[in-house]
């Protein structure tokens, strides 16, 4: 049988295969840096394709589909000019990391993994 994709995901976030995916939050969430991972998964040939997709919004529209919610990452902005651009910077690449979060989906529970079931 074909693997639903949360097992897809799980088996990549398990692989040290992929850069462009991991876990984060202890476990908790799942991390994608978008432009990465449209290169390292989405632009793979049909014989390597991890999804049926070449395309990231398809793979968010899974997730969604999924139970899983985007999470905001916060950032804390300083009082001085440079510190106030380097973080800017920083903020803008770290925007690039896109982080998912599903209560049903923690690398500390795999037992859960069934319960992650299609809306």
């Amino acid at each position: 049988l074909p693997l639903c994709f949360p097992q897809k995901l799980w088996k990549m976030l398990e692989s040290d295969q992929f850069r462009s995916i991991w876990w984060s939050e202890g476990g908790k969430c799942v991390a994608i840096n978008k432009d990465l991972f449209e290169v390292e998964v989405l632009g793979r040939g049909v014989c390597q394709r991890v999804f049926n997709t070449r395309h990231i919004k398809s793979v968010i529209r899974q997730l969604n589909l999924y139970g899983f919610t985007k999470v905001q990452r916060e950032f804390q902005r300083s009082a001085s000019l440079p510190e106030f651009l380097a973080e800017e910077a920083a903020a803008s690449a770290h925007s690039q990391i896109l982080y998912y979060y599903n209560p049903s989906f923690n690398r500390e529970h795999p037992w859960l993994l069934g319960t992650c079931k299609r809306r």
